[in-house]
């Protein structure tokens, strides 16, 4: 799976943005520790802009920016052939269809190395747009199905249910994590005490009160 087919599954603005919010209010219970969590939110970025992230700490990552022009979306994988690393510069087409109204972000340092964009994977839509767009790319002519990363990048971003991430964090934690917690959080429902407890029994909701309002989940 490739960018484009990405494009073809990822749900609106505003369903991908609560999503995002939403793994990272449970990594915040799941990690009391900011810097070993693999998605985060930033609900004030910058200006007018929020920011969801995942990093695995081995060099992979993305980042979404929702702003009042829509989402811009970059991944990097950095064992894709398509790799800027390979030929000094993003693969052809990846960025070059990005517009105006996103190109802040394509030139943005945080997702740059020395003014050369870190992107594998790059998606874009709209306000009021109907759907997402990728630009047009010629993807090289390799024994893979995810040339770009965009299949293990955003894997839970097109599988949006509370099983897959109750898989994938178990996976990552190595810890049993409880099912109708991740659904309470999904559906963006306030925290509890006994909910935050559920998640991790060292933690309580008061500790959260600066992931909380970082991230901007719901209160009421």
């Amino acid at each position: 799976m490739t960018v484009q087919d990405v494009a073809r599954l990822l749900p609106e603005i505003v369903v991908l943005r609560e999503h995002c919010r939403s793994m990272a209010m449970l990594e915040a219970c799941l990690s009391p520790e900011w810097a070993d969590r693999y998605h985060s939110f930033d609900d004030h970025w910058s200006e007018g802009e929020s920011m969801a992230s995942m990093r695995n700490g081995g060099g992979d990552e993305y980042s979404i920016v929702f702003s009042a022009a829509g989402a811009y979306v970059r991944g990097f994988d950095h064992e894709s052939p398509m790799s800027p690393y390979v030929e000094d510069g993003p693969w052809p087409g990846v960025v070059d269809e990005v517009p105006d109204v996103f190109r802040s972000c394509v030139e943005e340092p945080a997702f740059s190395d020395d003014g050369m964009p870190r992107v594998t994977a790059c998606l874009w839509r709209e306000a009021g747009d109907g759907s997402w767009r990728t630009g047009t790319i010629d993807f090289p002519d390799a024994h893979t199905d995810d040339p770009d990363g965009a299949d293990y990048l955003f894997q839970l971003l097109v599988d949006r249910s509370p099983e897959a991430f109750r898989a994938w964090a178990e996976d990552y934690y190595e810890v049993p994590v409880d099912l109708e917690a991740v659904r309470h959080v999904f559906s963006s429902r306030p925290l509890t005490d006994e909910l935050v407890r559920s998640l991790n029994s060292g933690i309580a909701l008061a500790d959260l009160a600066g992931d909380i309002a970082e991230i901007g989940y719901p209160v009421t």
